[in-house]
Formats: structure tokens, C-alpha cells, sequence
């Protein structure tokens, strides 16, 4: 099968290939580093199938052009369907697949990462050493040990984070319109999402973006937490409202801030803008304080991550070519889902 690669990274391209060769090179993949967009549709034409990523648009008007030009599937290589217009799909008889599962623990490590290293200013740290400086003033931390974890959806990656966090001692508490017995096992309680967040220490999101959960954690959700709370987002940016967090910031009721999604990140992550401006001055506002500490969405980036996301992904157009429907697809349907659904960047490849 024909498939257009967009968003493509050296390391997109490697394990595509790699995956490809040891598949027996059935497929004919053409990359392009451009994001899928309305603006660069057309460079889908004549090609069965598309395979973007987290910050590519697929609107409806973007749906239907690659219909247009004889796509029958999106074969996206990430966890995260939010970025397509899966109702538009439907009604031209383009088919959607996704990347489930691909590496749990990659993204609940990064987001234990988070933690260490807000509680223990590890960056800071890194920081006035390599500058001659060796005062402990300003990196005073706490222990972990004894604190009470809220984790926002339960799925493989939140379970994972379950279990790191209770390696170090935490209660671990969680909600989730679909409670799984493993969680239990862990010792973890489910509770009400407003008695979570009154309860936690620490408050982590590994929900997917719907709907029901875009803007989440605004600012009555903030109001709820305790006062100098830790939050950790490794989930999707929009989950928060980021005017809410800066305000947050600013009042002392966030203490620590986490975050390797942006609402706004589809103009800034995966790019070297190091020689520019930022024209995002919500962006520019986040990094001004010392407690937050940003990532540009590299929770999924681990070897076995992008192996088994190249993996998936060619499986999906492998078995749609075969019989009509990909490994794993995604409908209308399935997007109603929330926190029980795996949510991960990715393919965070989001």
C-alpha cells in the first residue's frame, strides 16, 4: 500500500523503515516533514493511505479532500484520536486506526520523571552547579514517602504511574468512569473527582482529551486542591486550561507545575524555534516562573515506544489492506470513551 507519512522526524523515519524491511517491505511509505493540514492535503493525493501524527488537523474540510484524492485510511501513529474529525471520516467511508498501546511505561515514567525533579529541583540544581555554584538554598524538597497521589484515569498508563508512585511509599488514590480491579490490587481507592482533588499532594492526568474532559482542571478544579499542590500533565494540553494554571501559579494554590503537553503546542513542539521569537505569550508566561517545568511532549520517547508505535501502525495498514478494516480502528463511537481509554501523546510518536 501507498502510504504519506506527515510530521515526519529522523527518528519517525527509522523505525518506520526498519519496521517496514522486517515486515517484507510490502508497503511503499513516503514521508514528508510537513504537518497534514488543509494547507498541504494535496500532497496526499494518490495515496491510499496517511499516517500523521498528534499536532497534524485532520478537519472535516482536511477529511474530505483526502477522500477526495482517494484515501481510505488514516492510519494515525498515536494513542490520541482527538485531532480527527472522526464523525467526517465516517460520512466519506474513510477509515481511522491508532496505536493503543505502545509503551505504558515510557509516559508514567516520564511523568514520575516530573515529579522527582520539581520536588527535588533537579534542573535547578544541574543549573548552579555547572555554574560553580554549590548553595542548597531554594532546592529544599519533601518526602515523597507518606503522600497522597491522585491520579486522573486508570488506564495502562496511569496504572503504571500507580504502581511507581506506591514504590515510593504514596497512597494513591484515583477517578475513573471505569474502575479497574488492578488498581485496587495496588492498594489504590477510587474516589470522586472533587475528593480528589482535595485530598492530593499530588494531582496526575492521564486522561484522554473528549469533550467531557477538555478544561478539566480549570480554576473551581484548582480551588478544590490543596494549597501548594504538585500537578503533573503528561496527558493531553488541553485537558487544562492554561490561563486557570498561570493563575494558579501566581496565587501560591499551584506549587509545582509538570507539564509535557500544551494546549498551543501544535505551533511550538517538534520544532527548533531556538532562533526565534515565541509569539505565544500564554507559552512565554508559563516559563517565567521558577516552580514549572516544561517538556515538549517527549514522554513517549523511548526505543521500545517508537519500535512498537512503528509496529502498530504498519500492522493497522497491513490488516486494512487485507481485509478491510485496520487492527485497530477508531469510530464516532469510541471517542465517547474517557479515562478507561489509554491516553498518551503519542505518539508522544503521542
Amino acid at each position: 500500500m501507498k502510504v504519506a507519512v506527515f510530521s515526519t522526524k529522523p527518528y519517525d523515519r527509522a523505525f518506520l523503515e526498519a519496521e517496514a524491511a522486517q515486515a517484507g517491505g510490502e508497503h511503499e511509505l513516503h514521508f514528508f516533514e510537513a504537518h497534514l493540514g488543509a494547507a498541504t492535503s494535496e500532497l496526499a493525493r494518490g495515496f491510499s493511505a496517511v499516517c500523521p501524527f498528534v499536532n497534524d488537523q485532520l478537519t472535516a474540510e482536511v477529511i474530505g479532500r483526502l477522500a477526495d484524492g482517494g484515501t481510505l485510511l488514516v492510519a494515525l501513529r498515536s494513542a490520541g484520536f482527538n485531532n480527527v474529525d472522526l464523525a467526517a471520516a465516517e460520512a466519506v467511508g474513510v477509515q481511522v486506526a491508532h496505536v493503543p498501546a505502545y509503551s505504558p511505561a515510557a509516559v508514567a515514567e516520564h511523568a514520575a520523571a516530573l515529579v522527582l525533579t520539581l520536588n527535588r529541583k533537579i534542573h535547578r540544581a544541574y543549573a548552579r552547579v555547572r555554574e560553580g555554584n554549590f548553595l542548597l538554598d531554594g532546592l529544599l524538597g519533601f518526602d515523597l514517602a507518606g503522600r497522597t497521589v491522585g491520579i486522573v484515569g486508570t488506564g495502562r498508563i496511569g496504572l503504571v504511574f500507580a504502581r511507581i508512585m506506591r514504590g515510593f511509599g504514596c497512597g494513591v488514590i484515583a477517578s475513573d468512569p471505569s474502575q479497574s480491579p488492578a488498581f485496587g490490587e495496588l492498594g489504590g481507592v477510587y474516589v470522586a473527582l472533587p475528593e480528589l482533588f482535595e485530598r492530593s499532594d499530588i494531582v496526575s492526568l492521564h486522561c484522554p482529551l473528549t469533550p467531557e474532559t477538555r478544561h478539566l482542571i480549570d480554576a473551581e478544579a484548582i480551588g478544590r486542591m490543596k494549597r501548594g499542590v504538585m500537578l503533573i500533565n503528561t496527558s493531553r494540553g488541553a485537558v487544562v486550561d492554561t490561563r486557570a494554571l498561570i493563575a494558579g501559579l501566581k496565587s501560591g494554590a499551584i506549587g509545582y507545575l509538570g507539564i509535557d503537553v500544551y494546549e498551543e503546542e501544535a505551533d511550538l513542539f517538534f520544532e527548533d524555534l531556538s532562533g526565534q521569537i515565541i509569539q505565544d505569550d500564554v507559552f512565554a508566561r508559563l516559563l517565567t516562573f521558577p516552580n514549572v517545568l516544561v517538556t515538549a511532549h517527549q514522554g513517549f520517547f523511548t526505543r521500545e515506544a517508537l519500535a512498537a508505535i512503528a509496529q502498530t501502525t504498519l500492522a493497522n495498514i497491513s490488516t486494512f489492506e487485507r481485509t478491510g478494516t485496520p487492527l485497530h480502528p477508531v469510530t464516532p463511537e469510541k471517542h465517547l470513551c474517557r479515562a478507561s481509554e489509554p491516553c498518551s501523546h503519542v505518539g508522544r510518536s503521542g
